[in-house]
């Protein structure tokens, strides 16, 4: 593992039982993530995100099983540790933005109280005192009154709620923070101000970041590196700006022509037809070839190769865009 990763990790899989049969919803997944960078994870609803996020946490349910694969946290693989072991790594080395703000908290306690009880278990040198004060300063760091963290959940607005995730999030000082779809349900204006607070936080702590999201936008705001999941699998994986100027696997490519851009002139949205396939019973071959414009009669039958186009950009596919 490089130096400079703060976590890395080597051909996950991740697999759900169900009365079916197994569900591979995270199939060979490979990324790593430098210290104060930000990868931002984007596909289509049950591509794999928020399970490669519940993996990296092992916040997993009981149907769900790490079949293969290393998550390594500043050079310690996660992978085989126990719920115990496990416990002094989440909050003070790894912590998430939950995608329900408000079902993160308990409603019969104050917020603040939640967010100490955090702080105590994870970082028991702390007293109640110092506990108190460091809310404070995350609070006005989220842009939240200090007083508020006296009130309970149901006192918040949905923004406020969720800058107190952010805030409950930071109290430990992780190295890297999972944040998934940490804007749903938000209206744009309040969505806007907090994606800045969790850049500017993110920068001013030299924190990592990764970013949950279906909305390509929000994703290229706020990330450093993108990688591209389709049903399970990640299919492209590049720089930022290198991404969207340069798509190269086609699903990427679709998923460039499905949101409307602020500048240039007005072009017509492209939709992409027919729906992800059954992780029951995936197709042969690259799981996007029934969907696919360039699809050749290899994608039928072989999982194409993970391959570098150059500047540190990765894709898997046999009619990838840039020859067409």
């Amino acid at each position: 593992m490089s130096n400079d990763n703060v976590i890395e990790v080597k051909n996950l899989t991740m697999e759900y039982s169900t009365r079916k049969g197994n569900v591979s919803a995270v199939d060979n997944v490979s990324f790593s993530i430098k210290r104060g960078q930000a990868l931002g994870l984007v596909g289509e609803s049950g591509c794999g995100k928020t399970s490669i996020a519940k993996s990296l946490l092992k916040l997993l349910p009981d149907n769900a099983m790490i079949q293969q694969g290393q998550i390594v946290l500043n050079g310690k693989d996660m992978v085989p540790l126990s719920e115990t072991e496990m416990r002094t790594h989440r909050w003070s080395e790894i912590s998430m933005v939950f995608q329900a703000a408000m079902n993160a908290f308990n409603p019969v306690y104050t917020v603040g109280d939640q967010i100490i009880e955090a702080i105590e278990t994870h970082l028991p040198k702390v007293t109640e005192a110092e506990g108190r004060a460091k809310i404070e300063t995350l609070f006005r760091m989220v842009g939240l009154a200090p007083e508020m963290m006296d009130r309970y959940p149901h006192e918040y607005s949905g923004g406020m709620r969720q800058r107190a995730v952010i805030a409950m999030a930071l109290s430990c000082d992780p190295d890297i923070i999972i944040a998934d779809e940490p804007t749903t349900a938000l209206d744009v204006i309040v969505q806007d101000s907090i994606l800045k607070e969790i850049t500017a936080l993110q920068e001013n702590l030299n924190m990592s970041m990764v970013y949950i999201s279906h909305d390509v936008a929000v994703i290229a705001e706020v990330s450093d590196r993108v990688g591209v999941m389709y049903a399970g699998r990640m299919v492209e994986l590049a720089d930022t700006e290198e991404i969207f100027i340069r798509p190269i696997h086609p699903y990427t490519y679709a998923l460039m022509q499905s949101f409307p851009s602020v500048t240039g002139p007005k072009k017509e949205l492209i939709s992409l037809p027919g729906e992800p396939p059954d992780l029951l019973h995936p197709p042969k071959g690259c799981r996007f070839h029934p969907r696919c414009p360039n699809r050749i009669e290899q994608c039928d039958q072989e999982q194409p190769e993970w391959k570098d186009y150059g500047n540190n950009h990765f894709c898997a596919c046999w009619n990838p865009m840039e020859v067409n």
